[in-house]
């Protein structure tokens, strides 16, 4: 999995490189989770807006799945 995933990293950055060129507008953000607090950075106020949507669709995820499994194995 590790090697599809750095393929596929390679193949999605040549292909930035190559369209991106032509358009000469380029956006992007991240998210670096630690623990449950989100530390969220971008380049623009639309792609930190989806990264925020993002970080709290994750933060509820491992809130629920910590919840079911302690109710489970309780």
């Amino acid at each position: 999995m590790v090697v599809i995933g750095i393929i596929i990293i390679v193949a999605v950055m040549i292909l930035t490189c190559t369209d991106g060129a032509k358009k000469g507008k380029v956006r992007g953000g991240g998210i670096i989770m630690i623990g449950p607090i989100p530390i969220i950075f971008g380049t623009d106020k639309k792609s930190i807006e989806n990264i925020l949507i993002l970080a709290l669709g994750i933060i509820i995820m491992v809130l629920i799945t910590t919840l079911v499994y302690y109710w489970l194995l309780r």
